[in-house]
């Protein structure tokens, strides 16, 4: 222990002798989320969306029919029909669709003889940008139904679609906080840990280290613990500038702060042992300021920080499923956004633990404790 501590000790000396790191530690995710916020758009494409037709008339065939359409044509949402209203909409808090339709018996029936057809969207509005495009897509569809049934009608007997956001409004701008807190965490950990290595090696001062009865274990592991103290720290100071950015009040943040640390936390040993594995072997520091922009967009973008994963194109979502900082983003929108337990986000963490014991493992492994 005392041998772990020391390592521990010397790092985060070496850090706080370093202000730079630390102000643009603190300074990238904030310019991120503002550039980001302001700047980003595209198009989306196979949203998952439920459909409940409890009605067999002409209308809410059209309603299906033109649904179909969008679905075959721009693709922007994929359909599951089914049968329970309740499983539906479990569906949709539960992460596996962004929507779902409800079909009312007496659909079509309302909408021939005259009165105000209505039919349910349940919208996962905790994802602005989707949630918009189903709404707007599934109005139109709607319409369109309409007009092609009753050329001549009393404007009073418009079908209305009635849809219900499942949770607290959330635009735009908030829903990039969870993936802020992800690249504040992603920039600590290539700041630290391996990174001061890789320095230590540049300079030739690793080689005190062949001089002490420190263990691969030793320098490996105070090397990531002392990283994790530094970039959780950073990481949760920009998660509370950016809840204050964004104007998401603070103490949804005190409420869930349990849940949240243990996702930091894990996300942070996931992301330090994961760069040990990348960087152990590595000399010289140029090296790392290359790499560092390639594993940027290859973990941050693909992780549905800033666009559903749902809209990526097949081979990119099977990468999804790897990434971590996919689950990572995934378990803070849940915990910020959706009120959920920490048991909903059980998924999310067991990956997190998982990854972060493999690469931690390997690290220890191929870390080279010789000239």
């Amino acid at each position: 222990m005392v041998r772990l501590l020391a390592v521990i000790d010397r790092d985060l000396k070496k850090f706080r002798r370093n202000p730079v790191v630390l102000a643009m530690s603190v300074l990238m995710p904030i310019i991120y989320l503002v550039i980001l916020g302001n700047s980003f758009q595209g198009k989306l494409t196979g949203l998952p969306v439920a459909v409940v037709n409890h009605d067999s008339g002409p209308q809410a065939r059209r309603v299906i029919e033109n649904l179909r359409a969008v679905a075959a044509g721009p693709e922007t949402f994929s359909l599951s029909f089914m049968s329970d209203r309740k499983e539906a909409v479990q569906g949709v808090q539960g992460g596996r669709f962004k929507a779902a339709l409800i079909i009312p018996p007496d659909y079509s029936r309302r909408a021939t003889v005259g009165g105000r057809p209505e039919l349910g969207l349940f919208l996962d509005n905790t994802d602005g940008i989707s949630s918009e495009n189903i709404r707007g897509l599934i109005s139109a569809a709607v319409r369109a139904a309409r007009n092609d049934y009753v050329p001549i009608r009393d404007p009073r007997d418009e079908t209305t679609l009635r849809d219900i956001d499942l949770y607290p409004k959330v635009d735009y701008y908030q829903s990039l906080v969870p993936g802020v807190v992800i690249m504040a965490i992603f920039l600590g950990a290539l700041t630290t840990g391996a990174f001061n290595l890789v320095m230590d090696r540049f300079l030739g001062i690793d080689e005190s280290y062949l001089l002490t009865p420190l263990s691969k274990s030793h320098i490996v592991t105070g090397l990531i613990i002392s990283g994790l103290m530094i970039t959780t720290a950073i990481s949760f100071f920009i998660f509370a500038v950016s809840m204050v950015i964004t104007g998401i009040p603070l103490s949804r943040g005190v409420e869930k702060f349990i849940p949240l640390s243990i996702v930091i936390i894990l996300t942070t040993l996931c992301l330090l042992s994961l760069m040990f594995v990348i960087l152990g072997r590595i000399g010289h520091p140029r090296v790392v300021g290359i790499l560092s922009g390639f594993l940027n967009v290859i973990l941050f973008f693909p992780s549905g920080a800033v666009y559903p994963v749902a809209s990526f194109p097949a081979w990119l979502r099977l990468f999804a499923r790897i990434n971590p900082e996919a689950y990572a983003v995934d378990a803070l929108k849940s915990l910020l956004f959706k009120n959920a337990a920490l048991v909903n986000v059980a998924g999310d963490i067991a990956f997190l633990f998982c990854f972060t014991a493999a690469t931690l493992t390997i690290a220890i492994l191929v870390f080279k404790r010789t000239l």
